[in-house]
């Protein structure tokens, strides 16, 4: 027995002084193999084809120190992988990596009969089986590790660009930090915003885009306090992309801000929308999700500057321009109640002529005075524009 070990120790003092004059050479083979059988090692830059040369040797003299000492203790991922700089897992997928193990492993097993001493074949094959299955692990923990740091930090940049846009600071740097998470500058942005379900807000976010991915849209989202922030882009229909993300929102109103042209200008938007947000506990029964510029009357009385311009500018000033008679018209028929009769004996005017007037209202605002929504939106409006007519600071 004592001679049996004896002579095992034997063989395997002289594989492991073959293997170590090998190493070189396998090496060489090994890099020789990846460029005769896969393409993109070809296609890939001198600078990342030399690491992946250092990869290959760190690999085989990690193999050599397992077989020295197959009972020790083993960090194969910092041995093998710690020779190439983080940046190669962004630059290498998985796949390839695997692809680049594999034929490694291929190379050392065609050498095996070559190396081994005779009669240490059968070990040396086993002992590159069980190196095989570990550097698999290695190689998925060292992918897993590069995932879950440029996750986490993707998630960080993400959150900047989000409280960038939502607190009004968007500026170049959230430009080109938009672009480092894959946002291609679409035509259309808008953003949505709501209440944050209670748990892990990164299930939140997650599902926020897989609902976008589904639906084609971009998203640069985020969980600020208790909102759920979602910056949209690619939609120039506003409501339908809150429609299409809304389930990750926790129950409560959800407000769709106006589409603006870039990223940069997205602060307007999410200024209406957290503006609506604010506002909506005046409309118990507006719609969910419900447009900003739809809550423009609650926002006016909440405070918000910015709604009160747009009434302004947008519904009193362009019939101001139109002319007094709708004005006058609009303001009568507001006062009687929406009453056709009743305007038209006020104003000493047949009944149709109102008519006419209130579609030209309509024609000019976009908003109809005899429904009732809009009816409210068009006093509002009446009433900041004689406001501001007057010098009244608001």
């Amino acid at each position: 027995m004592p001679d049996s070990r004896s002579h095992e120790a034997h063989l395997h003092a002289a594989t492991l002084r073959r293997l170590e004059k090998s190493s070189g050479r396998l090496a060489a083979d090994a890099i020789a193999r990846m460029d005769e059988t896969l393409p993109w090692y070809r296609a890939m830059p001198p600078e990342n084809r030399s690491w992946i040369g250092l990869v290959a040797q760190a690999g085989i003299a990690a193999f050599t120190e397992w077989f020295r000492h197959p009972d020790a203790p083993q960090a194969i991922s910092t041995d093998v992988f710690g020779t190439a700089p983080r940046e190669l897992t962004r630059a290498i997928t998985l796949r390839q990596t695997v692809e680049l193990v594999r034929t490694t492993i291929e190379v050392m097993e065609t050498a095996i009969d070559e190396v081994a001493a005779p009669g240490d074949e059968g070990a040396l094959r086993e002992a590159l089986l069980v190196y095989a299955r570990e550097i698999a692990f290695a190689t998925a923990q060292v992918y897993a590790q590069a995932a879950e740091a440029r996750g986490a930090w993707d998630a960080r940049l993400e959150s900047l660009v989000v409280n960038a846009i939502l607190s009004g600071e968007a500026d170049e740097g959230a430009l080109s930090r938009a672009a480092a998470l894959g946002w291609s500058t679409p035509e259309h942005v808008a953003v949505v915003l709501g209440t944050a379900p209670d748990g892990d807000s990164e299930l939140t976010v997650e599902a926020i885009r897989r609902a976008a991915r589904h639906a084609k849209l971009q998203v640069l989202t985020g969980v600020l306090g208790e909102r759920l922030v979602v910056v949209v882009g690619g939609s120039s229909d506003p409501l339908r992309a809150a429609k299409t993300l809304i389930g990750p929102f926790a129950a409560g109103p959800v407000v769709a801000g106006p589409v603006v042209g870039d990223l940069l200008a997205a602060t307007r938007s999410a200024h209406a929308a957290a503006a609506g947000l604010k506002a909506c506990a005046a409309w118990p029964d507006a719609p969910r999700p419900v447009l900003a510029d739809d809550l423009l009357p609650e926002r006016a009385m909440a405070g918000d500057t910015a709604a009160r311009a747009q009434l302004v500018e947008e519904i009193y000033r362009p019939l101001e321009e139109a002319g007094s008679a709708l004005l006058e018209t609009l303001s009568v028929y507001l006062e009687q109640a929406s009453s056709l009769e009743g305007a038209a004996r006020m104003l000493f005017v047949h009944p149709n002529t109102v008519r006419y007037r209130l579609r030209r209202v309509t024609d000019v605002t976009g908003w109809s005075p005899s429904e009732v929504r809009s009816a409210f939106t068009l006093r509002i409006a009446l009433i900041l524009g004689r406001l501001s007519d007057v010098g009244a600071q608001f």
